[in-house]
């Protein structure tokens, strides 16, 4: 898959979008939420994180073929 000239500065100014709209929409409830992932062990956010990059990478696969 080849990227056209800007598909990645897009991207991650809709993930700003996205991230800017769950801090406006709900402020504490994400701030519970980042509590909770300090008590978590790093491996344990890592496994969250590699799951998260998978079902992404996997996501765009589906909506670009």
């Amino acid at each position: 898959m080849i990227l056209q000239r800007g598909d990645f500065g897009t991207a991650l100014c809709l993930v700003a979008v996205i991230e800017g709209l769950i801090l406006f929409a709900a402020p504490r409830g994400w701030q519970r939420m980042a509590a909770e992932a300090q008590k978590l062990p790093p491996q344990r956010l890592r496994l969250v994180g590699a799951v998260a990059i998978a079902l992404g990478l996997v996501g765009l696969q589906l909506l670009r073929h």
